[in-house]
């Protein structure tokens, strides 16, 4: 056999195997790997839950404080249903949509422990009334245990519905309820009930996508000293109107009774949920609940100016209320940033950054105190469901403070007046611009704090 036809020869056996690979890889294709796939699916019948109203004809001090509060509105929240829904348009990458639909095992626990929704692609429109309440009394009151410290990861014992409502557990160890039965849990004052939903993983890349229960874990309020440790609870359900209960404020106890004829105790856990989002209460004409989202916000950091030189000065902002980073949550989402003015004797702006323009979108050079993610080759995303990396986190952490330098111009005269101002929004209008349908926004900016100097 002649070279030529061995070299032939060859080429076709190396172009067989190939191509035999190409189908091995096609028909054995293997998915990312799920971050979720090691945890145990709970299975429930939609009917085992109890009706919030049903809670209600009891704790009806409880169920007030509760109605319209972010755990409430957690499935209805238009601006996470639209936003969430528009994300899943034009995703094709496997890991890409298993994050994207993967949203309602938080948003909507109760449905997906019963059975739907199991995505957010599903139809809103057929959930059931138990489950389209959110986060309910219900389904953190029949919690036993943690499975994950992220993603939803409690462990559910709920009865057999309204005739048979089984245990409810609470901080509590001497109650004896009419209705069910009821049992101490410590689980109940730890805050890692609260980080099972309140940390959030990437389900296919395992990136970090919200950690506030690791940034309260890391920080100083938990500590070993009973004294000095303040859980998520420990501010979060002490918060009552006028009672902003952060860090940087007093956090009296709110003395009272479960149910109207129940025993009298120091404290009763507040159920308003109230974080720093005050649109969403306000969508539901809940003002109470915006005017403390905002009352958090406004005892959550400080602001200084020092100046340098005469043409420069330095922003100081310090998280001095907050368990956790400022901000938390979603934060390639939030909005923090400093507004810059500077205006001369007559009122009139010489020079300002940080201002949004006419449609309510933030200028490219806004100083934002947030995280940036990215697709795993350094450039940023915009949709989470593409989050293979953390590309910078300028958000401020527990206790700690960051530093601005702004140069001026012009050059500040005397009577001029500088003003610097730390605002937050829960969603970029830039976003919210780009959903199809009814507009939506623009959501409140709210002023967290302020200084000004005069020159």
């Amino acid at each position: 056999m002649s070279k030529t036809k061995v070299r032939i020869q060859s080429a076709v056996t190396v172009c067989a195997l190939v191509c035999l690979c190409l189908v091995l890889v096609m028909v054995f294709r293997v998915e990312p790997p799920s971050v979720d796939t090691h945890a145990e699916e709970q299975a429930f019948n939609p009917d085992q839950f109890i009706d919030p109203e049903t809670c209600g004809g009891c704790h009806d001090e409880i169920m007030a404080q509760w109605e319209n509060s972010m755990h409430h509105l957690s499935h209805q929240d238009p601006v996470y249903t639209r936003v969430a829904k528009f994300y899943l348009q034009g995703l094709t990458e496997a890991g890409h949509i298993q994050e994207a639909e993967s949203c309602v095992k938080c948003h909507t626990p109760v449905g997906y422990v019963s059975g739907f929704p199991k995505k957010v692609s599903d139809e809103f429109a057929h959930v059931g009334e138990i489950p389209a309440q959110g986060i309910q009394c219900d389904y953190c009151h029949v919690a036993v245990d943690i499975n994950k410290m992220y993603n939803n990861g409690l462990v559910l014992s709920p009865g057999q519905g309204e005739d048979d409502p089984g245990i409810k557990y609470g901080p509590f160890d001497d109650t004896e309820p009419e209705f069910h039965d009821a049992a101490y849990s410590k689980l109940h004052t730890d805050s890692k009930i609260c980080g099972t939903c309140h940390n959030v993983k990437h389900v296919a890349f395992g990136t970090d996508l919200e950690t506030t229960y690791t940034e309260w874990e890391k920080g100083p309020y938990n500590s070993p000293d009973p004294e000095k440790h303040i859980s998520c609870q420990g501010c979060h359900m002490y918060q009552r109107p006028g009672v902003p209960a952060t860090a940087s404020t007093p956090r009296p106890e709110n003395p009272g009774s479960a149910t109207p004829d129940a025993k009298q105790r120091p404290h009763i856990f507040t159920h308003y949920f109230v974080g720093a989002n005050s649109g969403l209460p306000q969508m539901f004409s809940d003002q109470e609940k915006a005017d403390m989202a905002v009352a958090r916000l406004q005892h959550a950091a400080h602001i200084y100016l020092e100046v340098e030189k005469e043409n420069a000065v330095r922003v100081v902002v310090a998280n001095t209320g907050a368990g956790h980073s400022l901000p938390t949550g979603l934060t390639d989402m939030r909005q923090m940033w400093l507004e810059l003015t500077l205006a001369d004797s007559d009122g009139n702006i010489v020079f300002q950054t940080g201002a949004p323009d006419e449609n309510h979108v933030l200028p490219e050079d806004t100083v934002i105190f947030n995280t940036v993610f990215g697709d795993g080759n350094g450039n940023p995303v915009i949709n989470i469901a593409k989050a293979k990396e953390i590309l910078s986190d300028t958000r401020i952490p527990v206790g700690e403070s960051a530093s601005h330098l702004f140069e001026l111009a012009p050059v500040p005269q005397i009577g001029y007046t500088l003003t610097a101002r730390l605002l937050y929004r829960s969603m970029p209008q830039k976003i919210l611009n780009q959903l199809p349908g009814e507009p939506l926004g623009p959501l409140p900016v709210v002023e967290m704090a302020a200084v000004s100097k005069i020159f």
